[in-house]
């Protein structure tokens, strides 16, 4: 394991390989990078070139690229050279599309050993042309399409144990021919199984680990779902490079991913608003106040904790140790500015008083 500097959770990470995908450093102690996917159709290069913009503007470091076809692999070479992030080319079914995005520059590829046919033959193909480009490979396992002979060998059932195996069993078919440049990722529906995969996994190897909790559903069941796995490994040390993978706008991807690696500590904090769920002591609209703040700060940057809080037992306190608060009673609210009282307004006044409060620390902060 190696020591996290300047951030609280977790206290070491898991000690691996690094690797390069494009100008993204993962494993051997880089920060944990946030990835998404496309959801346009590769071959509309423009089209796709826009969805990479918006994801690189809601924080994405990583995309990935869907690369079923033969007019998908033609686009490669004009989406890798335009993105301004790293681009990895997905690969099923026809390793031919392997060699074209290696080609093409892509910054990564992805291929999923379970359903590209006579894959293990071509590892020694793959690895020499991957090598030459300076190119890492993802083995992305998933319960979904697990390798048919080893789904059998563990009567039909894509445990956990099924998952490593497939993915230490690539692996040591590309370590034969001396080629390392590898992330793994076992992915499964259920964040049990997946926990418990990346667990064994990572016990057995010292290559990055890509997390992930595949189809994983909709806001906010996949959302829950993939922060529930990810929490546990992440706070273990586990964990490079991760997807929250929603039936959804992949926006909402990158912005969950970011949520995330926050909450636990593994990426500087922006807006933070800390607000109670509100019971009979309330005496203001909790609810109300609190989407009238949001609302008006989404999208402030700086990281500053915006505290709303409806009664005096947690409010003073939570109040206090913000940067900025109010605790509510009696249809009013005292107003705290880095641990001190600044004003008491009515609680009509509360919401636009914090608003003007934020943009204050925002510009003071910023200069």
């Amino acid at each position: 394991m190696v020591p996290v500097t300047g951030l609280p959770l977790p206290a070491v990470r898991r000690v691996c390989r690094q690797v390069g995908v494009g100008t993204v450093l993962v494993g051997g102690g880089a920060p944990v990078s946030v990835q998404s996917m496309t959801t346009t159709l590769t071959a509309d290069v423009d089209a796709t070139l826009q969805q990479i913009a918006e994801l690189t503007a809601a924080g994405c470091d990583i995309v990935r690229v869907a690369v079923p076809s033969q007019d998908d692999a033609d686009a490669l070479p004009a989406i890798a050279s335009k993105s301004t992030i790293p681009v990895v080319a997905d690969i099923h079914f026809q390793p031919r599309y392997v060699f074209a995005a290696i080609k093409a520059g892509c910054a990564g590829v992805r291929v999923n050993p379970g359903n590209i046919k006579r894959f293990d033959d071509r590892v020694g193909e793959i690895a020499h042309a991957a090598r030459d480009a300076g190119v890492p490979i993802r083995i992305g396992v998933n319960a979904g399409s697990l390798d048919p002979k080893i789904l059998d060998k563990h009567g039909g059932r894509a445990g956990a144990e099924a998952l490593v195996e497939s993915a230490l069993w690539e692996t040591s078919l590309f370590a034969d021919h001396g080629f390392h440049d590898l992330k793994i990722s076992v992915k499964h529906h259920d964040p049990v199984v997946m926990i418990d995969a990346y667990r064994q996994l990572a016990q057995q190897c010292d290559y990055p680990l890509h997390l992930g909790v595949t189809e994983a559903g909709p806001p906010p069941q996949g959302v829950i779902k993939t922060a529930t796995a990810f929490g546990a490994l992440l706070s273990e040390g586990i964990g490079d490079t991760i997807r929250v993978s929603l039936t959804a706008d992949p926006i909402e991807e990158v912005r969950a991913g970011e949520a995330i690696l926050q909450a636990l500590g593994l990426r500087p904090r922006t807006l933070d608003i800390v607000s109670c769920p509100s019971c009979g002591r309330a005496q203001v609209d909790v609810y109300k106040m609190t989407a009238e703040v949001q609302a008006a700060l989404d999208g402030l940057e700086v990281p500053i904790r915006v505290a709303v809080m409806g009664c005096v037992v947690n409010g003073p306190g939570e109040a206090r140790d913000a940067d900025l608060g109010v605790a509510s009673g009696n249809g009013k609210g005292q107003i705290f500015v880095r641990g001190q009282v600044v004003d008491t307004v009515p609680e009509h006044e509360i919401p636009e008083t914090l608003i003007a409060h934020a943009v204050r620390l925002a510009e003071s902060d910023h200069r």
